[in-house]
């Protein structure tokens, strides 16, 4: 099974790159399936191959065959989810911490696909490769919180276009280390910020996400809702969607995600500790096996009916629980 399209550049177009004019003509693609099928030779410009740069000029000729996706071999399995919402086009989820997101390497089930496919009878979208259906963006393992996941192509794409254009609204909580006023006294705090540092790999361990000259963009505003004695309680909200950022970014600017293993939140870092609040940080540290964030809000227009859709979640429990013990509570 294949689909085939025949499409006749309009003499005197104003030059585009054949990958950005094929985006915007074949309904349901994105850029990165497109570019895919130029360079596996499943799109031939006047009967020839082509580069996915290839700048058209008018007049051209361009036949494009697209093979169905093969059947995946991803199994479904009777996982319980959390839904927040759902109806025929989308289904949001509060995925739990140490759920992996999509099936990869050594983590070819239990993860939040595999639950999906069980529970949406495997309708959902096809436009990423066999192993992500429907899965638009993504949260870290060790990170919980709400994704929102498209059930059919069209959907898919309205939704990665506003994830592109940054027009999604999406809002973390993490408990971070350190806090962010002079006076220690204080609790409650209306300190706010942006961390505005480009993201790449780092060169000195490739699994890890680093600020570095020539990265990507990142921006992450945040506001301090709590202050404890060694740890505050922060809202972050993303204007970019870079692997890690959160993390990243605090631990750049001196307050590591709390429990976060990779980026340096789960040690005892802060100087001036006394030693009985140095046990209470071992215990939370039990409390808290992972990195203390998560996504509590996403809000989004639905590819459907157009509306502004918004949903909130709560605080998962190893997170409260920390949340009550500083606050003596």
């Amino acid at each position: 099974m294949q689909r085939e399209y025949t499409i006749v550049v309009p003499p005197g177009k104003k030059p585009e790159r054949i990958d950005l004019y094929l985006t915007h003509h074949i309904e349901n693609a994105t850029r990165s399936k497109v570019q895919a099928a130029i360079r596996e030779k499943h799109v031939l410009l006047n009967d020839k191959p082509v580069k996915p740069s290839h700048i058209l000029s008018g007049g051209e000729t361009i036949h494009i065959t697209l093979p169905r996706p093969a059947p995946h071999d991803v199994v479904p399995e009777n996982i319980p989810l959390d839904i927040v919402f759902e109806d025929d086009h989308l289904i949001v989820v509060n995925k739990p911490a140490g759920m992996v997101t999509h099936p990869a390497y050594s983590n070819y089930s239990g993860t939040l696909v595999n639950a999906l496919l069980y529970h949406c009878n495997s309708n959902l979208s096809t436009l990423n490769d066999p192993t992500r259906p429907g899965i638009v963006h993504r949260l870290d393992k060790d990170t919980s919180g709400l994704m929102v996941v498209a059930k059919d192509d069209v959907t898919h794409v309205k939704l990665a276009k506003q994830f592109s254009q940054r027009t999604i609204d999406r809002e973390y909580w993490a408990i971070v280390w350190g806090i962010f006023t002079q006076d220690r006294r204080r609790r409650r705090s209306a300190s706010s910020g942006s961390i505005d540092a480009a993201l790449g790999r780092s060169k000195s361990d490739r699994k890890k996400i680093a600020v570095i000259d020539g990265g990507k963009t990142a921006i992450t505003d945040y506001t301090v809702l709590e202050e404890f004695e060694y740890l505050s309680l922060v809202r972050c909200k993303l204007r970019t969607g870079r692997t890690h950022q959160i993390r990243v970014h605090m631990h750049h600017i001196g307050h590591p995600v709390f429990g976060d293993t990779t980026y340096g939140g789960r040690r005892m870092s802060r100087g001036g500790i006394e030693l009985k609040k140095r046990e209470q940080v071992h215990q939370l540290l039990e409390i808290m096996k992972r990195q203390a964030l998560h996504a509590k809000t996403i809000g989004f227009i639905h590819p459907a009916t157009g509306e502004k859709v918004f949903f909130d979640s709560m605080i998962p429990g190893d997170m409260d629980t920390v949340l009550k013990i500083l606050q003596n509570r």
